[in-house]
């Protein structure tokens, strides 16, 4: 039988789109210990991250095979947001936990970690020096880049994950 290659990124993307589509606000789990993943660090928690990536939070969401990157917010200072699409553990609606959990695989031996140049770090790291040294009262900027993700949302019940057959 021929080896196939993940199914993760597809399933990663249609989940997402499904959220959005059901006009819900994704969140992706993220392992931050993960080879290759750039996150604000700060907000890490038990090893992990939870992203707010809907289209309100964060701009430039590109998702590959490979790769998920966008810009945003944190504490008022934008950065990029990179990592690998194995490194997330789970996507889900905020509003009602619908959505799907993925196991992370063991990170590969240093000597196979991902290769920096096919970061989208590099292919971008230009366009994050531009921002970051853009006057922050430049309303274009506070437009283009996600708008409340340093404030953390006050709810009563944490979201939780259900099995979507």
């Amino acid at each position: 039988m021929k080896d196939m290659t993940s199914n993760q990124p597809y399933l990663l993307r249609a989940f997402f789109d499904w959220i959005i589509d059901n006009d819900c606000t994704p969140y992706m789990v993220v392992d931050a210990n993960y080879p290759g993943v750039q996150i604000p660090t700060q907000f890490v928690n038990n090893g992990q991250i939870v992203l707010n990536v809907s289209p309100s939070a964060c701009v430039n969401f590109s998702i590959d095979l490979e790769w998920i990157s966008f810009q945003a917010r944190f504490s008022g200072q934008p950065m990029l947001v990179s990592f690998p699409c194995v490194a997330v553990s789970a996507v889900y609606a905020k509003e009602n936990g619908a959505g799907t959990v993925f196991t992370v695989p063991e990170p590969p031996a240093q000597n196979e970690a991902p290769d920096e140049k096919n970061s989208p770090l590099q292919s971008i790291d230009k366009t994050i020096t531009e921002v970051s040294a853009v006057d922050k009262s430049d309303s274009k900027i506070k437009d283009d880049i996600a708008k409340d993700t340093d404030k953390p949302k006050k709810t009563k019940n944490k979201p939780g994950l259900r099995v979507v057959k």
